[in-house]
């Protein structure tokens, strides 16, 4: 009887974690290594949507929107790709030698507004923005939005990972160059200018069997930069939002940017 009665609070206290992670969808992108040498050097990449930190139970990340930039700036296309129920896997060759940007990165106009007592939401361009009248909505509210996913594999030495200049993105440390017990500083930049102010979540990977997720709170100086130390070697889930305004077209509008990166921190 005892054995069943902690069995019936295990699975009560299981449940009630899953409906207090239920919201909590995170996405990401792990490599099967993010550091590797060699002339026929290959890692396989798992990308998902899911509850906890890196299993898939949600969904999987779309194939048709990931990128893959070389260190030399050129695209590569991922090979062997396959999309199941809850992950995405495909395979890449690193045939030049330094760190490749595996992303899924995209942008676009919202917006909201009120019809009765409803509230309705809009996606599309500046033109279409105009041309299907949702300027001229009741309580229109516009926000620039953009959403960058991304992880890095280096093949032998690392190399500069070059910024795009759109959104938030990291620059600082090297991604593939983290050790457990030694501290780290990055920067971020939201549309190229130093994103101050911009709190930070960092989770390592394997929440699934803690109590605790272990969530870290960090925040960007005025500068946009902010320090790292991770006590434990592991793969690691960092996100960062910043919200503000922009201007578009002579519009000023809300702006909302979204960073996640999957990061190694090797044993030190």
């Amino acid at each position: 009887m005892k054995t069943i009665a902690k069995r019936l609070i295990t699975a009560v206290a299981v449940a009630s974690l899953m409906v207090g992670a239920a919201h909590a969808h995170r996405a990401w992108f792990v490599p099967s290594s993010t550091v590797v040498s060699g002339d026929n050097a290959w890692v396989t990449i798992d990308g998902a949507v899911s509850n906890n930190l890196f299993f898939p139970d949600h969904r999987p990340m779309q194939i048709d929107a990931i990128s893959i930039t070389a260190p030399d700036g050129s695209s590569v296309k991922p090979a062997n790709a396959m999309v199941g129920q809850y992950r995405t896997t495909f395979d890449l060759k690193l045939d030049q030698k330094g760190t490749y940007r595996i992303a899924q990165a995209n942008s676009g106009l919202n917006a909201s507004y009120k019809e009765g007592a409803e509230t309705k939401r809009w996606r599309g361009t500046m033109a279409e923005y105009v041309a299907q009248g949702i300027d001229k909505k009741p309580g229109v509210q516009l926000t620039v939005s953009s959403r960058r996913v991304e992880t890095f594999v280096t093949n032998g030495a690392p190399s500069e990972v070059k910024l795009t200049g759109k959104g938030l993105e990291l620059s600082g440390a090297h991604p593939n160059d983290l050790y457990s017990g030694e501290e780290v500083t990055f920067k971020l930049t939201d549309n190229g200018k130093p994103a101050a102010n911009v709190e930070i979540t960092l989770i390592q990977g394997g929440d699934r069997y803690r109590e605790e997720a272990g969530e870290v709170k960090l925040k960007t100086g005025a500068d946009g930069s902010f320090k790292m130390k991770a006590a434990n070697a592991g793969m690691y889930w960092l996100e960062a939002e910043a919200r503000g305004t922009t201007t578009m077209e002579g519009k000023t509008l809300n702006s909302s940017s979204t960073y996640v990166a999957v990061l190694e921190v090797l044993p030190g």
